[in-house]
């Protein structure tokens, strides 16, 4: 590090300082500083809101503060959140209700109220959208961004976390890096309301050591196979050539080759202009029955699902759609707890949608389709589906 260099930034105000770092901010006074050698050399942030839905719950109801709190379905449905308390007794995303409460009885279990949670991430995208441009949506509650235009990414993220918490009433957690891959590793390195840095110099020493799961994609099931291939650890990667790993791996390979390498050229993308994805049939003659109605959702499931899968994109709510006899369309919605590009889950809940409004009144035409759209990074958890066919 050259003399003066910026060495750390105060976490309260954003005020850069130079080694050595004070012990209080001579602006706020703070103690708080997030410090690295190479934090004014890094302009990609990965931002994650803490706990979100939990987090919400717990702001609007104080009581809860101190509380294990789980957002979830009943006893037979799977859990959407746990906050930092429940966490500690094991409690985690995805698990099964009836094991999270086994592991913790006394949790205070909410049900997921999405609407709102909806209403409490675009606040939150509105100020990261105010802080850059360059904000790439990862699900309703983390994004990337590209704070490069700034004199210093690391003061312009402080202040935008202070304005959540601020404004919104949630904490979020930061990770700062030189590309995508290295700032989402480094949000989740302390957690909640982190500040990490990876630096570009330090990254290779950083990573070497790290289990192979670190990287993203790399699942139980994709471990297992490197395992077999003599691989734990991202240092072992790096005994391969890229040719090796492309021809073992497919176009897989080659993100690993670059990740294990520390490579992500990937740019900071805004979210797509995409508000809905459907598909609709209209019948031949007009059909009133429930199942008659049915029959026609399992193709457009699958329609839906395909053009999901072809745009990258992930479903947040199912719509269904239909139009009587005189021409007059009815939309039913419903928010999905996890996001979705799965045909089965999809035609799951128009199949729910629909069984109340097949109350005799013919219709001549349904529809099926995806809101609330989402990239597909946090869709659809494996461990939703265990033991599934």
């Amino acid at each position: 590090m050259e003399a003066g260099e910026v060495a750390a930034v105060c976490r309260n105000c954003g005020r850069p300082a130079a080694a050595p770092v004070p012990t209080r901010c001579p602006s706020c006074h703070s103690p708080r500083f997030a410090a690295h050698p190479e934090i004014a050399r890094v302009g990609i942030a990965h931002l994650d809101c803490d706990a979100f839905y939990a987090a919400i719950e717990k702001r609007d109801d104080p009581g809860l503060a101190d509380r294990p709190v789980v957002i979830g379905g009943g006893r037979r449905g799977v859990v959407a959140a746990a906050c930092y308390v429940a966490r500690r007794f094991g409690v985690r995303s995805a698990m099964a209700m009836y094991k999270a409460l086994e592991a913790c009885p006394h949790a205070v279990v909410l049900r997921p109220d999405m609407a709102k949670y909806r209403k409490v991430g675009r606040e939150v995208r509105g100020l990261m959208r105010e802080a850059t441009p360059l904000v790439e949506p990862i699900s309703i509650d983390e994004a990337f961004l590209d704070l490069s235009e700034h004199a210093l990414p690391a003061a312009a993220a402080v202040r935008l976390v202070r304005r959540i918490e601020d404004e919104v009433g949630i904490t979020v957690s930061v990770g700062l890096a030189a590309n995508k891959f290295l700032a989402k590793i480094a949000s989740d390195l302390d957690k909640p309301r982190g500040f990490a840095v990876i630096g570009p110099e330090e990254a290779p020493a950083f990573l070497a050591g790290k289990p192979v799961t670190i990287i993203p994609g790399v699942g139980a099931a994709m471990a297992r196979r490197l395992r077999a291939e003599g691989v734990l650890a991202v240092a072992d990667l790096r005994r391969w050539t890229e040719a090796e790993m492309t021809a073992r791996f497919g176009a897989f390979g080659r993100r690993l080759y670059s990740f294990a390498r520390c490579r992500d050229d990937r740019p900071v993308q805004p979210a797509s202009e995409t508000r809905s994805i459907s598909a609709e049939t209209t019948f031949e003659n007009d059909r009133s029955g429930y199942d008659d109605l049915a029959r026609a959702l399992p193709p457009l499931a699958r329609t839906v699902a395909t053009r999901l899968d072809t745009a990258g994109l992930a479903a947040g709510s199912v719509v269904l759609k239909l139009k009587t006899a005189d021409f007059r369309t009815h939309t039913r919605s419903h928010a999905l707890a996890f996001a979705t590009q799965r045909a089965d889950r999809l035609l799951e809940e128009a199949e729910r949608l629909l069984r109340p409004e097949a109350d005799g009144r013919a219709f001549r035409l349904i529809g099926l389709g995806a809101a609330d759209l989402a990239p597909p990074d946090a869709a659809d958890p494996p461990e939703l589906f265990a033991g599934a066919c």
